[in-house]
């Protein structure tokens, strides 16, 4: 089914990013900010002690991501202010919801402001993006997958955003999943290599989540398909056009019903629909992470 599992977020959200991992990322960009010094201008015109509320509002639709992490901020940044969050990771929010609430020093919800914006803003915007292709395709049998195209760092988070919008975990990294793509199967037919033996010696080595062999033709589709039952859990049809994709769904039908079809490359939200109606079971998409446009929140006294 699409949509995110019954799993809690936060379970997710550890799982993906342990706190270790959101911890030093945190750290990373309190020394881009802050460095060995501190907030000049804030030191300069905000009185020490003067105490305000700050809403942190939507000013636009989407989905908000990221809550956790305002607290987490104020922590590593060593400051003591009351964090309220009114709204939950994976929540649709309209423009001029207030998300959290946050009561301390004023300078020093200034000095953070940035930090926490920056990654509320970003998992918003991944997970909005997520849930706007996970709409588009409801009704079909495909679920939307992220990929390995994230920013550096920040994998599991930005992977724990398209959880809250809606999206599965395609693999994590290289250690979690077999995935044979073109250059793998190029330097194996060079070298005269099996490929079914070598999909056989990766499943035989260790525990994965699961085996995926990338095709490009029908005809590679159905090598892989001519494998014995177990071998090959997922193959991946490489920028086919929705016709090429429904006829390979029609030969998986015919002779490995179990067998995952998954469509990747230079899928938008143009595109999506006709992917999906082809009957494929996943749909991956690079540009949920690497190239997706921030949720715009603000802070507000």
């Amino acid at each position: 089914m699409n949509g995110a599992s019954s799993i809690s977020s936060h379970d997710v959200l550890d799982a993906l990013a342990p706190r270790t991992v959101r911890s030093n990322l945190i750290e990373i960009a309190r020394q881009e900010d802050l460095g060995e010094g501190c907030d000049v201008t804030t030191q300069a015109s905000i009185p020490p002690d003067q105490r305000v509320e700050i809403q942190v509002g939507a000013r636009e639709s989407g989905v908000v991501c990221g809550l956790p992490l305002l607290g987490e901020v104020l922590e590593c940044f060593g400051i003591q202010a009351q964090v309220h969050l009114a709204r939950t990771d994976g929540d649709l929010i309209e423009a001029g919801s207030v998300v959290a609430t946050i009561a301390g020093r004023h300078a020093d919800l200034l000095t953070a402001e940035r930090t926490m914006l920056n990654f509320l803003g970003h998992l918003s915007g991944v997970a909005t993006a997520t849930r706007k292709m996970v709409d588009l395709v409801a009704g079909t049998r495909a679920v939307i997958c992220e990929t390995r195209k994230t920013l550096p760092g920040l994998r599991g988070l930005q992977k724990y955003a398209v959880h809250c919008g809606g999206g599965r975990l395609h693999r994590f990294g290289l250690f979690d999943a077999a995935l044979f793509k073109d250059n793998h199967l190029a330097t194996m037919r060079s070298l005269g290599e099996d490929l079914e033996a070598a999909c056989r010696a990766v499943r035989a080595a260790g525990s994965l989540r699961f085996v995926e062999v990338e095709v490009d033709t029908l005809d590679q589709l159905d090598t892989v398909l001519s494998f014995e039952a177990g071998v090959v859990d997922i193959v991946l049809l490489d920028n086919m056009p929705p016709a090429m994709l429904a006829e390979a769904v029609k030969r998986r039908d015919a002779c490995r019903p179990k067998i995952e079809l998954e469509a990747s490359g230079g899928i938008s939200e143009a595109t999506i629909q006709a992917v999906a109606t082809s009957g494929v079971d996943r749909i991956s998409i690079g540009a949920l992470t690497h190239s997706v446009q921030n949720l715009d929140l603000g802070f507000d006294l």
